[in-house]
This record gives C-alpha cells, structure tokens and sequence, in this order.
C-alpha cells in the first residue's frame, strides 16, 4: 500500500520519465511499454495517453483505489539513440533488481546528464554521411568534396540556431538554403553540380519524426502519428523553400 505522497512521487516521476523519451524521439508504444513497467516495479498501474505537444497520465494504485492524474508538457530535446536505449533499459532493470523509487531516480539522473557526443565529431560524420548520399546518386569526388564542405557549414549553422531557440521552421530553411548555396559553388567546376545541390540538404531529412509517426498509426496511436507526420511534412517543405531560394538565386548558371 502506497500512502498519498509515495503515489504522488511516483506519478511525477514516470511523467517526467515518460516526457523525456517521447521528447527524445520515442515512438509512443515503446514509451507506454517502459512507464508501465516502471509504475509495476512500484506495485502501481500506469496509463497513459500521449498527444503533440503533452501526456495525460493516470497513477493508479490497487490497493487504496486512489488516482492521480498528471498533465505535462513534452520538451523538445535532441534525439539520441544511445540515451534512449538505456533509459528503456532502466525499465527493465527496475523489475529485475527490485529498485527503489529514489535508486531510479538516481539512475535516470546520471543518464540525462551523461555527456552528449561531441559537436564536432556530430559535424563530421554528419558531413560524411550527406557526401556518401552524393555518391550514391551518382556524383563525381569533387562533388563529394562540395556536399561535404556545405554540409559542415550548414550543419553548423543548424546548430547555431538551435542553440539560441531560433524557431524551428526558420532553422530548416535556413540551413537548407545556406547547404545549397554554398553547394552551388559545384556550378563553377565540370562536375555533377545538379546532384551536388539536391543532395547537400538531405542532412535536414526529419527520418526519425516520419519513421515514428507511422509506427504510431500502425499500434493504434493515430492522433500523436498523423501530427508527427504533419510536422515532418511541414518541415521537407522547409527544406524545398530553403533549396529553391538557393535555385532562383543561381538559376541562369543552371541552364
């Protein structure tokens, strides 16, 4: 039997916990699957309905028939396949091992502030990874080199903006423009320089919001799928108004 302020604790704590993974790109099956299981190694039934921009989530405690009902915000946070795996692993090792309240806890606070890649590093394989799309499509070394380099400095850029809360939508045109502008520099060599220039932005592919969404929609959670689809619709459109300001601006070197 859980006393009111126990049950309280609980309850602020798998909202907290449920937040940050949905914030971190959780698709919502999996987020529903590890508060439950961390409400259950609390002797506490966990309910849980997830929307765009927050949750309602219902503490229920068998034993004294009390509920508690949170509603929380959903933080926009950086998506990070390792600290989502060990925090759905922190589910798990809650059952296992028996934790307490307080050793989750403290568990989950040294992984949310376990220290992130480093930006550089992020940067680099990030501009190796959009010249190997170049490739893939078709485009010549110098090419490669090209959508490299705007890569770096669109990436870069992204990151700038995102570090001084720049609106979202702003930051996908923007970098996107900055990419393909300096890509458009292929325009002055015998390269692939229509392929340097559609494959320079592709570093903005929102993958992970319409891979989520739809997995979303498949487990029955249509609300929350259809409106992370809707936003990573809304932000490819970004990316088409960035690159085609980039096209109007070099389009006599075009034809």
């Amino acid at each position: 039997m859980k006393t009111s302020t126990e049950l309280t604790q609980i309850a602020d704590f798998v909202a907290e916990y449920a937040t940050y993974l949905l914030g971190s790109g959780v698709h919502t099956s999996r987020v529903i699957r590890n508060s439950r299981r961390i409400g259950k190694s609390q002797g506490i039934d966990i309910q849980l309905s997830a929307f765009q921009k927050s949750i309602v989530m219902t503490a229920h405690d068998d034993s004294t028939g009390e509920n508690i009902t949170r509603v929380v915000g959903i933080p926009a946070l950086p998506i990070s396949f390792e600290r989502n795996s060990d925090l759905s692993a922190l589910s798990w090792e809650a059952v296992d091992e028996h934790l307490s309240l307080d050793e989750i806890r403290a568990r989950y606070e040294r992984l949310i502030t376990k220290p992130s890649i480093d930006p550089i590093f992020v940067l680099l394989t990030v501009g190796l990874a959009n010249a190997s799309f170049c490739r893939l499509f078709g485009g010549d070394w110098t090419a490669m080199s090209i959508v490299f380099t705007s890569t770096l400095v669109g990436f870069a850029a992204k990151q700038r903006m995102q570090a001084h809360k720049v609106n979202h939508f702003i930051i996908f045109i923007l970098s996107a423009f900055i990419a393909s502008l300096c890509a458009s520099a292929a325009l002055s060599f015998d390269c692939t320089a229509e392929i340097c220039l559609a494959t320079s932005p592709l570093f903005l592919v929102p993958g992970v919001p319409l891979i989520n969404g739809i997995i979303d929609i498949l487990d029955g959670h249509v609300l929350i799928g259809f409106s992370r689809i809707v936003n990573a619709m809304s932000l490819i459109v970004c990316i088409a108004v960035g690159l085609s300001m980039t096209l109007i601006m070099v389009k006599d070197n075009l034809l």
